[in-house]
């Protein structure tokens, strides 16, 4: 950002705008700061507010409509003790909405707007867990759970082993192509020398290498591709693969969504296999990003319901207006308008 001069800009699109979400992010401070003279600004993203209606509240103030303190105080309330926490007070919840209908759009389908959107419906996706059982600590009787970040790290990491392994027998059982994710270095090591056919690719790979595998993948070229959600997990085309696995899970609903997002997506004609393995230890990971998904979905109905009538209305009023050209009268040219006699 620092190359351009963005007072020259009248208009700008900030694409994959949910990086806004980071309250506290550098990123997102110098973006508002750098356009919030642009007169035109759209933000697209397909994850505005993965598990919390507050990040809506960043888009808004990129846009210029209103403060993120403004719009906490207006529509939210703190919930109990924690500062940090705010909830949507239940009689605003309407108000809100037609509010966020005021500035934004939201839309999965065509269909949400009165169209046709048959093109746009998607094979079915099929989501399975397994887990691994791990060998108990000597000094317990049971394999404990993790409840803590910290605990859940530490359980992935006692368990990459095991989780590689019944990755690897399900990709290597079969002959589809496989987009494996995983989290630690670790993890990668792993599968790749129990996947004999596989491309891996690290963050420390150079850029030409990482966006040739990805070309590669997109072919047909490579079977089974194993990164980061870091690294492939945002905007590729997918779609050829139908098959993906998580080695383990982080905690961040938007990169399991965007993740999944690669294969399941626009121009996907299969049913979309997902595997996701975790270690007995980890804890309630995927029933965290469960929560995050129904809350995301929430976000979804209640936007869509009541911003779709208002959309539709906006779309129409924006209709061409033509009426055929009728005269009635004669016109008469002025004396120096017409042809001279010479």
């Amino acid at each position: 950002m620092d190359r351009f001069d963005f007072s020259k800009f009248r208009g700008i699109v900030l694409d994959e705008s949910s990086i806004l979400k980071a309250q506290a992010g550098k990123i997102r401070a110098q973006l508002i700061a750098s356009c919030q003279k642009i007169p035109y600004r759209l933000a697209c993203t397909a994850t505005p507010a993965p598990n919390d209606l507050m990040e809506l509240c960043n888009h808004s103030e990129f846009l210029g409509v209103m403060s993120s303190g403004e719009m906490l105080a207006t529509f939210f309330v703190h919930d109990g003790g924690e500062m940090r926490k705010w909830r949507l007070k239940g009689h605003a919840a309407q108000d809100f909405w037609q509010w966020v209908a005021s500035w934004s759009v939201m839309l999965t389908n065509p269909k949400d707007l009165g169209y046709d959107g048959t093109r746009y419906n998607l094979p079915p996706l099929h989501i399975s867990q397994h887990t691994v059982h791990t060998e108990r600590q000597p000094e317990t009787l049971f394999a404990v759970e993790a409840l803590t970040l910290q605990e859940r790290q530490q359980a992935r990491r006692d368990s990459v082993q095991d989780r590689a392994q019944a990755c690897a027998e399900i990709v290597n059982a079969d002959a589809d192509q496989w987009l494996v994710w995983c989290n630690l270095n670790s993890e990668a090591d792993a599968l790749k020398a129990l996947i004999p056919d596989a491309v891996e690719i690290s963050g420390s790979d150079h850029p030409d290498v990482k966006e040739r595998a990805a070309v590669d993948f997109a072919a047909g070229r490579i079977r089974v591709l194993i990164s980061k959600p870091l690294i492939f997990g945002m905007g590729l085309n997918f779609q050829r693969c139908h098959k993906m696995a998580f080695v383990g899970l982080s905690d961040s609903f938007e990169q399991y969504y965007q993740s999944v997002r690669r294969c399941w997506r626009f121009g996907q004609e299969h049913p979309v296999d997902v595997r996701i393995i975790t270690a007995d230890t980890e804890g309630a990971v995927v029933e965290n990003i469960q929560r995050k998904e129904r809350q995301f979905e929430e976000m979804l109905r209640g936007m869509i319901a009541v911003t779709q009538n208002i959309t539709k209305d906006n779309i129409r009023s924006t209709a061409r207006q033509t009426k055929e050209y009728d005269p009635q009268e004669d016109m008469t040219l002025p004396d120096w308008l017409k042809p001279s006699a010479a």
